[in-house]
C-alpha cells in the first residue's frame, strides 16, 4: 500500500513539474515574442507622425518605404557597412580559428585570451577608445571608420564559432584525401572547407545581425553616416516612424526564413545522405 502511494505520489510530482515548464515556456515565448508581433503588426498603423496608437491598417508604409526621409539611404548604409564588415571578419575569424586550433605557437593561449576582450568589454568603452583612436590620428569619421570598428567587435564571435566546428573535424578525412594524392590547396577546398561551412554561415548571419543592430559604436565612429539604428534613435524623439517597424519586419522575416531554409537544407541533406 505504501508503495502504491509513493507511486501515486510520484506521478503527481512528475505531471505538476510537467505542467509547470510548459507555463513557464509560454510566459518566456510571449515576454521575447511580445515586442517583435508589435513591431509587425505597427509596421500596418496608419500613422502619420507618432506611431504609438492604432489608427487603421494600411500598407502604404511597405510600399512607399522611402517616403519617410532619409531611412532607405539609412538602410543602405547598415545593409553596406554590415555585408563588408561580415565578410571581412568572417575571412580573417576563420583563418584565426583554424590557425588557433590546428597550430602551436608563441602566444597561442594569449591570442585566444585576448580574442574574448572584445565581447567582454562594454560597447561604450571600446566605442569611445576607438574614437579617441581615429580622432588622434587624425582619420575622418564616416563608413569607414564604422566598418573598422565592426570588423574589430564581430572577429571574435566568429573566432568563438568557427573554432567550435574545427575542434569537431575529424582529421583522418582529411588524412584520406591526402593519401589519395590531393594537395593541401584541394584538401582544405574539397573537404575542410565544406566540413566548416555551417560553422562559417552561422558565424557570417551572427557577424552581420551584430553590424546591423549596433547602436553605441556605431554612434561614436560615424561622424555624418546615418545607418538605420542612429536613424530610429534619432526618430525616437518624435515618435519612430511606421517605416521603422517596416524594416524591422522585414529583417526579421528575412533572417527567419534563412534560418528556416537553412534547418530544412540540412535535413534534406541528412536524410539523402542517410538514405
Amino acid at each position: 500500500m505504501t508503495s502504491l502511494t509513493t507511486a501515486s505520489n510520484r506521478r503527481r510530482k512528475v505531471a505538476l513539474g510537467d505542467s509547470a515548464l510548459w507555463v513557464y515556456t509560454l510566459l518566456a515565448l510571449v515576454f521575447l515574442l511580445t515586442p517583435i508581433v508589435y513591431t509587425i503588426v505597427f509596421s500596418f498603423n496608419d500613422s502619420v507622425r507618432s506611431n504609438t496608437v492604432w489608427e487603421g491598417f494600411t500598407l502604404h508604409h511597405w510600399t512607399n518605404l522611402c517616403d519617410q526621409p532619409g531611412i532607405c539611404t539609412a538602410v543602405g548604409n547598415s545593409f553596406f557597412i554590415g555585408g563588408v564588415s561580415t565578410l571581412a571578419a568572417t575571412i580573417i575569424g576563420t583563418m584565426m580559428a583554424i590557425a588557433l586550433v590546428r597550430y602551436r605557437f608563441r602566444a597561442r593561449s594569449l591570442v585566444s585570451l585576448l580574442l574574448f576582450l572584445p565581447m567582454a568589454t562594454p560597447e561604450i568603452v571600446m566605442g569611445a577608445g576607438l574614437a579617441a583612436l581615429f580622432f588622434n590620428s587624425g582619420t575622418s569619421f564616416g563608413i569607414g571608420t564604422i566598418i573598422i570598428a565592426h570588423i574589430m567587435f564581430c572577429i571574435s564571435f566568429v573566432v568563438v564559432t568557427v573554432k567550435a566546428r574545427v575542434q569537431t573535424l575529424d582529421p583522418v578525412l582529411e588524412e584520406a584525401a591526402r593519401d589519395l594524392y590531393a594537395n593541401p590547396f584541394k584538401v582544405f577546398m574539397k573537404v575542410t572547407l565544406p566540413l566548416l561551412m555551417p560553422g562559417i554561415i552561422s558565424a557570417a548571419l551572427l557577424s552581420f545581425a551584430l553590424s546591423f543592430d549596433d547602436f553605441i559604436i556605431t554612434y561614436f565612429n560615424s561622424g555624418a553616416i546615418k545607418t538605420f539604428p542612429l536613424f530610429v534613435y534619432v526618430s525616437a524623439s518624435r515618435g519612430v516612424p511606421a517605416e521603422a517597424n517596416v524594416v524591422s519586419s522585414a529583417v526579421f522575416l528575412v533572417a527567419i526564413s534563412v534560418v528556416i531554409g537553412m534547418q530544412i537544407f540540412g535535413a534534406l541533406r541528412r536524410k539523402k545522405y542517410g538514405a
